[in-house]
């Protein structure tokens, strides 16, 4: 059994890299504030000839994320391509033309309907949902949503989830993402499709986009986040190397533990493959 390796900078694992596909939040903002060092450490890996291609679980189309993290002062050369679930969404909803939807979700969210021709319909008459998440991320939790679910579930209805996550940070508290919504419907019985890390057609886009952007050559790859369930699967799946960050939205398991005690770290994975490398937080 290979030790698990932590390293402190990327830098240590570069040299052996083509292409990264990287988390956005909790990798490079919080989603208040972008951070300076992970932007610059994927800036110099870019200077280096490197490609990077963020790949995002943000339920709106790849140009809105962008002004996103314009917004939050994160420089477009910190990437070379971004691919996200809101794009993968709309191209359900372009294949479902003539079929009603049910939108679950905040206003912020709009654009991932944006230009596109959408019929929208209450629930007891709808054809399917696309849900982004809760309508108010700050107070409400999925249990808000289990009558609604029990609803969709008598009438059969297929839920499109544009949002895998469970939860993202949002500064220092963690908030519901569609994920959670999405994995109540199921629980209950419902049909669900994901969109989105960990499942391979994001990986797909990307890889592909990122070959492109090398003139079509093969490159060996690196893959960045913080989420077991959704950045760690996805690259184990791919047959990706991962480097995990321990500040994002497992700081709290990850607290007291180092890399000293191995054991208890490799007990945080429980069944899914190790990655790569654990390091705190994305830096040169």
């Amino acid at each position: 059994m290979t030790s698990i390796r932590f390293i402190d900078h990327l830098n240590e694992l570069a040299r052996d890299v083509d292409i990264i596909l990287s988390d956005i939040w909790g990798v490079i903002h919080d989603g208040l504030v972008a951070f300076p060092e992970a932007c610059a450490a994927l800036q110099t890996f870019r200077e280096g000839g490197g490609t990077v291609v963020m790949i995002t679980n943000a339920p709106r189309p790849a140009d809105s994320v962008q002004r996103q993290l314009r917004k939050l002062g994160v420089a477009d050369a910190t990437y070379d391509a971004i691919v996200s679930s809101g794009d993968l969404t709309r191209q359900f909803i372009t294949g479902h033309r003539g079929e009603s939807v049910h939108k679950i979700g905040p206003e912020r969210d709009n654009s991932i309907f944006r230009e596109l021709d959408v019929t929208f319909a209450p629930l007891d008459q709808a054809d399917y949902i696309v849900c982004t998440g809760p309508f108010d991320d700050e107070t409400e939790t999925p249990d808000d949503y289990r009558d609604m679910m029990q609803q969709a579930l008598a009438r059969k209805l297929t839920l499109i989830c544009a949002n895998p996550d469970i939860v993202v940070e949002r500064g220092d508290r963690l908030i519901y993402c569609a994920g959670a919504i999405a994995e109540l419907y199921r629980s209950l019985g419902g049909e669900v499709i994901f969109y989105g890390k960990p499942h391979r057609p994001i990986y797909d886009r990307a890889l592909g986009i990122a070959h492109e952007l090398r003139r079509n050559t093969t490159g060996r790859v690196l893959a960045i986040g913080d989420s077991v369930r959704t950045d760690l699967t996805g690259a184990n799946a791919m047959g990706l190397h991962c480097v995990f960050l321990t500040r994002g939205i497992h700081a709290d398991e990850f607290k007291g533990l180092d890399r000293l005690n191995e054991k208890a770290v490799r007990k945080f994975f429980g069944d899914t493959k190790p990655p790569l490398a654990l390091m705190h937080e994305l830096k040169w």
